[in-house]
């Protein structure tokens, strides 16, 4: 008999896994609605809808297993990091979506997200004012003007699957649409500096990539989710995750 399983669960969405069915239960309607067209615009492996009704999406599992997760060691191959990079360099090269994504926010807009979030964590001394300065400044390089792509949005590790060198498919598509394209890079990179060179390898080098602007990405994201994570039961502090991605900047 099959058992339910508790994927992820918080305040503002809920994963259950039954077999090989996922359902994910989002108090915002709009989240789902937004996976569901990325996925059927997407031109990457993607999982199959079984149904979606009003704040419950039902998609099938996807075979394979993660390339690892943040915070622990990479299971993964070079050759399968790089076979990720090419994935995510043909969804970036794909028609854009109708909506502006998690990646696609303003520059005035998310400036203003993260000064007010540096200083949240230094008033409440979440974080040591020294971590968040520096980190502060490398993510300055992240705010300038980016060509629109279309962004999976929340390209966590955990959201890419893989069969030996293979992708088999890219899960969580809630945050997508138009945005920065090295947004994806980083955010599938976050913890796991050690494979970026595998990531572009399979990316490829044809384009203008600034590495220094994917470094900042790593520093900006994570000074934005610590007291999301914190507040919804995540630890950003354990060994290998968000706080030590900022101090690994220092």
């Amino acid at each position: 008999m099959d058992e339910v399983e508790v994927v992820v669960a918080h305040s503002e969405r809920t994963t259950l896994r039954v077999g090989d069915v996922f359902l994910k239960v989002d108090a915002d309607q709009a989240r789902i609605d937004v996976e569901v067209e990325a996925m059927a615009l997407a031109p990457v492996p993607t999982p199959e809808v079984l149904w979606h009704k009003p704040h419950v999406l039902a998609i099938a599992a996807v075979p394979g297993v993660t390339l690892g997760r943040l915070g622990g060691p990479s299971t993964g191959s070079p050759t399968a990091w790089a076979a990720a990079g090419a994935a995510i360099r043909k969804l970036h090269e794909a028609p854009l979506p109708p909506r502006t994504g998690q990646a696609g926010r303003s520059i005035v807009a998310l400036t203003a997200e993260l000064d007010d979030e540096c200083e949240r964590l230094m008033t409440n001394g979440v974080l040591p004012a020294d971590l968040v300065t520096r980190n502060r400044q490398v993510a300055e390089a992240a705010l300038r003007p980016w060509t629109p792509a279309f962004t999976h949005g929340d390209l966590q590790i955990a959201h890419i699957f893989v069969d030996g060198d293979e992708v088999t498919g890219i899960i969580d598509w809630s945050e997508a649409g138009q945005g920065d394209a090295l947004y994806d890079l980083a955010t599938f990179t976050l913890g796991h500096e050690d494979h970026l060179e595998d990531v572009i390898a399979g990316y490829g080098t044809d384009i203008d990539l600034d590495l220094d602007v994917i470094r900042a990405w790593w520093s900006l994201r994570s000074l934005l989710v610590i007291r999301w994570l914190t507040e919804h039961g995540f630890d950003p502090f354990a060994p290998g995750c968000e706080v030590d991605v900022l101090k690994s900047r220092m």
